[in-house]
């Protein structure tokens, strides 16, 4: 069925209330490359749900997750063309490492960029604890439907790119992706064929199955928390990216962080970037300064 620009406006989103393990916050981080390093006690914090486990703050996005509802046939969008084009994160307390809570997705914009040029489809999760409602994070989302442009809805982009500083970055970390990362990532319930089967993948365009943009962002997160914050969990308080070029699972990922909370990120070996206009944004007591540090 050809999309439906008011349906996908009203789409229902089912309300999704999940129970929380240690053993899923310790998946999630290894599923983003924590523990690569197993003599790094800082990373280990994030892994091993036999200890002090800290929840990494990026997991948001994966929590309350309604699958891959994009997916389904009713909606009209060709699922097999889609792509991630923007997220923001905003944290309103650190996230637990086990829980009972909900996710409330709703999808809030849709941009039509012209027949042949694609779509933008806007969407918003709360996620909140089941027991007393206080939110926890809000996740927003920009999906580019590359197949599914012309049919005569909003020209306008609804959401501004963060604007990158013109200078050299102050902090450069690589951090390296694993051959199969893209089949852990998916266990987190983002099970988009186009990650795992190469005809899938093909048929995305794509020459071989790509990394998850939201994996790619796990592994820039994991940049900016060594990189700004000490591993510390609790110092984030908002972040915003765009999604500009796949990454193939193996490849190493070098992100560009600047004074200013501002970064970027690209693929070593092809030397293309893939997550751009990034910015984060710290809570005072985690505002530090990056010169000099690598």
């Amino acid at each position: 069925m050809a999309l439906n620009p008011e349906h996908l406006l009203s789409y229902p989103i089912p309300e999704v209330r999940q129970h929380l393990s240690r053993q899923d916050s310790a998946l999630y981080a290894l599923s983003v490359g924590l523990g690569a390093d197993p003599m790094d006690e800082h990373q280990l914090a994030f892994v091993d749900a036999n200890r002090d486990l800290q929840a990494l703050p990026c997991m948001a996005v994966v929590l309350g997750h309604p699958g891959f509802w994009l997916g389904n046939p009713d909606t009209g969008v060709d699922a097999l063309r889609l792509v991630h084009g923007e997220q923001s994160i905003e944290w309103h307390q650190p996230l637990p490492v086990e829980g009972e809570l909900i996710g409330r997705t709703r999808v809030t914009g849709l941009v039509d960029k012209g027949a042949g040029k694609g779509a933008l489809v806007y969407s918003e999760k709360v996620v909140s604890d089941a027991t007393s409602g206080e939110v926890m994070a809000i996740t927003r989302s920009t999906t580019f439907l590359r197949g599914d442009g012309g049919f005569g809805g909003d020209s306008q982009s609804l959401s501004q790119p963060h604007r990158m500083p013109e200078s050299a970055a102050d902090l450069v970390i690589d951090l390296p992706t694993r051959p199969e990362q893209a089949l852990y990532y998916r266990l987190n319930g983002d099970d988009n064929p186009i990650h795992a089967n190469p005809s899938a993948a093909v048929r995305g365009g794509f020459a071989r199955p790509i990394l998850h943009g939201l994996c790619t962002l796990g592994v820039a997160f994991h940049a900016l928390l060594r990189g700004v914050a000490d591993y510390r969990a609790d110092r984030f308080a908002h972040l915003q990216v765009r999604f500009s070029a796949p990454v193939f699972p193996g490849e190493t990922l070098r992100t560009e962080i600047w004074n200013d909370g501002s970064f970027r990120t690209r693929v070593v070996e092809r030397d293309v970037v893939v997550l751009d206009n990034g910015h984060v944004r710290l809570t005072p007591q985690g505002s530090a300064n990056l010169a000099g540090r690598a």
